[in-house]
């Protein structure tokens, strides 16, 4: 008996640490080894301490003999939001998008779990409080040595006056002042008792070591943080999508999806696929914003909003229900409320979302130690029973059942089972994320070979990121390209690289299909497609109207970007179709009135027409947006000069069909496959 308890008091001992631990270092995992250098390594950590932690819960159960969860208020809201996301996610257009960002957002939610139950006595509790103090102290320290241009990492890439391990600015502002907001609360009792008059010597001189460390964390915490807040609007200002623009998204992903409306509705476009919404809904005006309209953005303008588009109105029910559970507890957690209302104002990142569900687990087990909550907060123990009552029952512990003999391995090969999914999916997963980074630290070297096997790698290990895909149909035309261009000029490739060349455009074309075919509605995926049929015209058979049709589909899925009718525009200039080129040029004119780029376009098209006054009028237009562009501006002022010659002398310009392609033509051309359908889209 004395060794069974001692084995669950180590287990349990275990897990408390490995928490601890985590909480310390979530905040700090930062590499250049993985291609997202901030965020991946911290959902690396969670997922580790959430499975091993798991695991180790089960086994508890097996030696237990029983399965005890403790019960919590929170629970229940918790679960709701999950099941909605989750299913947000099986309902998505780009479903595969959607499951790897499911799968992150499931481990973060699940320390909430952990920490309840794992947590059960103030020792513990003060540990894992201290645990995340000291996480946030040392990047408060490190964020404001960085400020004074003080570097104590070694790494180069952590030399810069606004480094943080949290990726930027806005996220060290939010968890700094979070965390400011949790050691005071922690400290203000204390100090109360210290002032009180009502403590011994002894006690006082406890409170006076114990408060001098809060103390200390609290001065250096609301330093680091008032020193983000300084740079954040200073040195790096944050980039937040406008308001007015993420309701719009929002409101219409929820009204407006068509072909799934009541999906949309209930369950948005898919948790954490929000840039397909921000690309199919942004409104004409969004290319108003000087600094911003081209860019793309994956995070809506605030957390709530971003809820509402993806998970539709289930996953902002869930949401609300969370929140409401929260405050009808009546019991105001400082830090829990900043972030509450954070999250109707700001963005929130993987980062931030952990640490709201830590900072719910870290208040759920505080509260569960009050003797006035114990109605509240309490363990219970699923029993068999009949199936005319339910199959299982919840009974207090306290009311000492009998030990269930297959229960507890049930719930321990279920705890393995899932775990063992995730591992094996998540391993898999960073492994390729690793080669692929590799892949990419290949191609700064100018290293093709390396880089196309890496990738190649990278892709047959995780195969359900478009964004491999993409990369990699690029890196096939490259080395595609780069043969044909080492030949000497007039001479006749060998049949060994004929060969080469076209199993490398085939790949790229593959590549190009299969990042469209993984995420379907997003229109990167398609302009990519476009662009490699575009270097095949001349080439491969019908790729001309295959770069024509992909891009097409890239317009339907991002219909308010200037950019996209731009490239059809280019497509149609190199076949020497002017018309329908100079169409192209014009929306763009329509939906960006200020994009030098269009005009540039516009003009080369008029001239090739020979209508050489109105050409000029649009390079005039160029001049006039690009006067503080010196290299643009000495470039169309020779282009008008060029052009004004010929007006002055009355030469027709010389008819350019652009049909040059990067690949040399061949007769008969390639037979290549075509761009696969679209699925409905606004």
């Amino acid at each position: 008996m004395e060794s069974k308890k001692e084995l669950l008091s180590y287990l349990n001992n275990i897990s408390i640490f490995i928490l601890g631990i985590v909480l310390l270092l979530f905040p700090l995992a930062v590499t250049t080894l993985t291609t997202d250098a901030f965020t991946f390594p911290k959902q690396i950590v969670i997922g580790i301490c959430v499975l091993v932690v798991l695991l180790l819960f089960a086994v508890k159960t097996i030696s237990e003999k029983k399965v005890i969860f403790r019960i919590t208020p929170l629970d229940l809201p918790v679960i709701l939001f999950i099941i909605a996301v989750l299913a947000s996610s099986i309902f998505a257009v780009n479903r595969l998008d959607s499951f790897i960002s499911f799968v992150p957002f499931l481990l973060s939610s699940f320390i909430y779990f952990v920490i309840v139950n794992t947590a059960k006595d103030r020792s513990s509790i003060n540990f894992l409080n201290a645990s995340f103090i000291t996480g946030a102290t040392v990047i408060a320290v490190v964020g404001i040595a960085s400020f004074f241009k003080i570097y104590p990492l070694p790494f180069t890439f952590t030399h810069s006056q606004t480094f943080t391990s949290l990726g930027s600015q806005l996220e060290q502002a939010i968890y700094l002042i979070i965390a400011s907001s949790f050691v005071i609360s922690l400290s203000w009792p204390l100090i109360k008792r210290l002032t009180s008059g009502q403590t011994s010597a002894f006690e006082k001189t406890r409170i006076q070591i114990f408060d001098g460390g809060f103390l200390l964390a609290t001065v250096i915490i609301v330093a680091g943080a008032a020193v983000a807040v300084f740079s954040l609007f200073k040195l790096q200002n944050p980039v937040i999508l406008p308001f007015q623009t993420g309701f719009q998204t929002a409101f219409a992903e929820i009204s407006q999806d068509t072909g799934r409306i009541a999906q949309g509705f209930l369950f948005g476009s898919g948790f954490g696929t929000y840039g397909t919404d921000f690309a199919r809904f942004k409104p004409v005006s969004f290319n108003q914003y000087k600094d911003l309209w081209s860019l793309s953005f994956i995070r809506s303008s605030s957390f709530v909003l971003e809820i509402l588009a993806t998970t539709g109105i289930l996953g902002l029910s869930a949401f609300t229900f969370l929140l409401y559970k929260l405050f009808k507890e009546k019991t105001y957690f400082k830090p829990l409320l900043l972030i509450v209302a954070a999250a109707f104002i700001l963005p929130f990142s993987f980062i931030t979302q952990t640490l709201f569900f830590i900072l719910l687990g870290l208040y759920a087990a505080r509260e569960g130690l009050s003797e006035k909550n114990q109605h509240k907060y309490f363990d219970v123990e699923p029993h068999f029973v009949t199936l005319r009552r339910g199959i299982l029952s919840l009974s207090s512990v306290s009311e000492g059942r009998r030990d269930e003999k297959f229960l507890p391995f049930i719930f321990a090969a279920v705890v393995i089972i899932l775990a063992g999914i995730i591992g094996f999916f998540s391993g898999k997963y960073i492994i390729s994320d690793l080669t692929f980074q590799k892949s990419l630290v290949a191609a700064s070297a100018n290293n093709g070979s390396q880089t196309y096997t890496l990738q190649g790698q990278a892709v047959n290990m995780f195969p359900y990121r478009d964004a491999y895909y993409r990369i990699f149909s690029q890196t096939n035309l490259a080395l595609a390209t780069s043969l044909t261009s080492q030949l000497p000029k007039g001479s006749s490739p060998s049949a060994q690289v004929q060969q080469t060349v076209l199993t490398l455009t085939q790949q790229s074309i593959n590549a190009a299909r299969q990042a469209t075919t993984i995420s379907p509605q997003t229109a990167a995926n398609r302009s990519n497609l476009s662009s490699v049929y575009r270097a095949l015209i001349g080439f491969g058979q019908n790729a001309d109207k295959f770069a024509i049709t992909s891009q097409q589909q890239a317009i339907d899925l991002d219909p308010n970007n200037p950019n996209e009718y731009i490239n059809l525009g280019g497509i149609y200039y190199q076949l020497g179709l002017w018309d329908n080129a100079q169409t192209q040029f014009q929306i763009a004119i329509n939906l960006k009135p200020d994009l030098a780029n269009s005009y540039y376009n516009l003009g080369h098209v008029l001239e090739q027409k020979e209508d050489l006054k109105n050409a000029l009028v649009q390079y005039q237009t160029v001049k006039n947006l690009v006067t503080s562009d010196k290299t643009n501006l000495n470039t169309i002022n020779k282009e008008i000069e060029a052009l004004q010659q010929k007006i002055d002398s009355g030469v027709a310009p010389s008819t350019q069909t652009g049909t040059q392609t990067q690949l040399p033509a061949q007769n008969p051309p390639v037979q290549i496959p075509s761009p696969p359908a679209t699925s409905s889209a606004k």
